[in-house]
C-alpha cells in the first residue's frame, strides 16, 4: 500500500469515533506500530485533528468528522453482502477495493446502523477463489478494458491438459454464475464468438497487440446474437446473456 493511501486509511479508521490503539491500526494496515506512530505524528503536523497518544490510542475529534451516511437497513445489507461476494469471488484488486469500501462505510455510519452492520449474518467464503484465479481474473479484466489480445491454452469439459487447444481471442466481457467466471470473446481461431470458462484457461498471455473493435465483433453484437438464439430467455437470466 502506498504511504498516501495508508495515511488516508488511518484517517478513515479514526473517523469511527472509537479509540484505536497503534497496535490495532498496525494489524489492520499490516505495518509496524512504529510506522503508525510516525504516520499519526505526520498527520497531526499536517493539521488533522487527531487526539491521543502512544500507548493509549487515537481518535478523530467529532466536530471535524464527516456527516453520517444514511442507508436503510436493507440498503446497508445489500451493500455489505455485495462487498463480501466481491471479496469471495473477485480478483485481487477487487478484493482489496471491496475491503476498503466496507471500512469507509463503517467509519461514517451513525451508531444505530453500525450496530446493524455487525448483525448482518450473510457471508461468502473468502477462500472461494485461489490466488492464481484471482490474478487471472484481474488480468482478463484489464485485457477487456485495454482491448488487448489474449492467448492461452484451453481445455473443454472432460479433456486432459495434454488435449488443450491454443486460442488467440479478443476479450469482450466477463460474467459470473454458479461459481464460475466466463470470458466472452471473439475467437481468432474460429472467427466467431466464443465463451471460455476461466477454470479451463491455462498458460494465459496478454499480448501487446491492441485490437480495434469491428462491426459484428463487438460486445453488443455478441449480446444481440445471444438474444436472437435464446428469445424465450430474454430478460430471465444473465446466464443466457453472457
Amino acid at each position: 500500500m502506498r504511504r498516501a493511501d495508508r495515511l488516508f486509511r488511518i484517517v478513515q479508521l479514526l473517523r469511527a469515533g472509537r479509540l484505536k490503539t497503534a497496535h490495532a491500526l498496525a494489524e489492520r494496515l499490516q505495518v509496524s506500530e512504529r510506522t503508525i506512530y510516525r504516520d499519526v505524528r505526520d498527520l497531526q503536523l499536517a493539521g488533522q485533528p487527531i487526539e491521543g497518544e502512544a500507548g493509549v490510542g487515537y481518535t478523530l475529534r467529532r466536530e471535524f468528522d464527516l456527516p453520517p451516511l444514511m442507508f436503510t437497513a436493507d440498503e446497508l445489507t445489500a451493500l455489505v453482502v455485495g462487498a463480501r461476494l466481491v471479496q469471495a469471488w473477485g480478483g485481487e484488486e477487487s478484493f482489496v477495493a471491496a475491503k476498503n469500501a466496507l471500512a469507509r462505510i463503517e467509519a461514517v455510519l451513525p451508531p444505530e446502523l453500525s450496530e446493524h452492520l455487525d448483525s448482518i449474518a450473510l457471508y461468502a467464503s473468502p477462500f472461494a477463489m485461489s490466488k492464481e484465479h484471482r490474478r487471472l481474473l484481474d488480468l482478463l479484466h484489464r485485457a477487456c478494458r485495454g482491448k488487448t489480445v489474449v492467448e492461452f491454452w484451453y481445455t473443454r469439459l472432460g479433456e486432459e491438459l495434454s488435449q488443450a487447444e491454443h486460442r488467440s481471442v479478443r476479450p469482450l466481457a466477463l460474467a459470473f454464475w454458479s461459481g464460475f467466471w466466463t470470458l466472452a470473446a471473439w475467437c481468432e481461431l474460429r472467427n466467431d464468438f466464443r465463451t471460455f470458462r476461466m477454470d479451463r484457461i491455462h498458460g494465459e498471455i496478454v499480448t501487446e497487440r491492441v485490437f480495434a473493435q469491428k462491426r459484428g465483433q463487438r460486445l453488443e453484437d455478441f449480446l444481440r446474437m445471444v438474444r436472437a438464439r435464446y428469445p424465450e430467455q430474454k430478460g430471465k437470466s444473465a446466464r443466457h446473456i453472457l
